[in-house]
């Protein structure tokens, strides 16, 4: 993702041909495609949700990241071939990072409000007030925005590709390690232990009618955690070894060209969760099933089929 500093011989190319077309090849589609399904979720959970819950807040504050992240895929793809100034630089990058985390953080708290939903199913009938969910979903943007602060600083204020050319700063080790266990690994830990709940809970009813009650099988559960570990595990992964880089614990010149080309095709595929959410929403909302015409796709396809029925 950064450029390098030359060693001896070794230099290494930030955008490779391959980087860029994969860039142009899977941002475009998913920025199109992206923007059209979640500007739909936002109709659907604002105007059609019948009565506002947790989930809707949520799902509305999810959709609201995304459609904030696509908007500034153009910039940052634009800026990534093209010189900017370092203040815009970093608010790109900022505008970028604080909707890629709050989305993680997001997700987590639909994960832990179905578990919860699962667990104790009357009472969180009898209590859906969405007044907890607005007050959390209000500190995740606080603290995402206050965290990416540090974006304003490390850069210097002369022109350079946005994502490239950071500070040593950026890539000290309390920082990263930092966000490695806050931005990930404790998310991960969370999702995991409320999916793997979910589905002993699910698959251990006594009446199947009440496991149709509850409007999810054990296969839509862990929809949300595939989606999770596709999108994010290989772009912290790629953080960690830029960082190992930046650290000159890794000096091998093709194996650091490796991880530069690796974190960017990484940053990429993250981008398509903004996509890939629309699947949860299908699967997680009721509403959303209703009022859209997802189904007929979701039927067709061979992965989701079953989870469809």
């Amino acid at each position: 993702m950064q450029r390098q500093p030359n060693m001896g011989n070794c230099t290494e190319d930030d955008d490779t041909l391959l980087a860029k077309t994969l860039r142009l090849g899977i941002s475009i589609p998913t920025f199109i495609l992206g923007l059209i399904l979640n500007t739909l979720a936002l109709s659907v959970f604002c105007c059609f949700w019948k009565k506002q819950t947790r989930t809707s807040v949520y799902m509305i504050n999810l959709a609201l990241a995304d459609v904030l992240l696509l908007l500034s895929l153009p910039l940052k793809v634009y800026y990534s071939i093209t010189e900017a100034p370092g203040l815009l630089c970093s608010f790109i990058e900022s505008l970028y990072f604080v909707n890629t985390y709050g989305s993680i953080f997001i997700i987590v708290c639909i994960t832990v409000d179905r578990y919860i939903c699962i667990r104790h199913p009357f009472e969180s009938r009898v209590n859906q007030s969405p007044k907890w969910a607005i007050l959390i979903c209000c500190f995740i943007w606080a603290v995402a925005w206050l965290c990416s602060s540090p974006m304003y600083v490390f850069h210097k204020k002369d022109y350079l590709k946005c994502f490239y050319n950071m500070s040593e700063q950026a890539w000290s080790i309390p920082l990263i390690v930092s966000v490695e266990i806050f931005g990930f690994l404790i998310p991960l830990a969370v999702m995991v232990f409320c999916s793997a709940q979910n589905i002993w809970i699910l698959l251990n009813h006594e009446s199947q009618a009440k496991k149709k009650a509850d409007g999810s099988g054990s296969s839509r559960v862990i929809i949300n955690l595939v989606v999770f570990l596709v999108c994010f595990t290989p772009v912290h992964l790629g953080i960690c070894l830029q960082c190992l880089v930046r650290q000159h614990v890794i000096v091998d010149c093709s194996l650091k060209q490796t991880i530069s080309l690796f974190i960017q095709v990484a940053m990429i595929l993250a981008n398509l969760n903004c996509c890939l959410d629309a699947i949860f929403y299908y699967f997680a909302a009721k509403e959303f099933r209703e009022k859209t015409r997802l189904k007929k796709v979701i039927e067709l396809c061979p992965v989701f089929k079953p989870c469809a029925t």
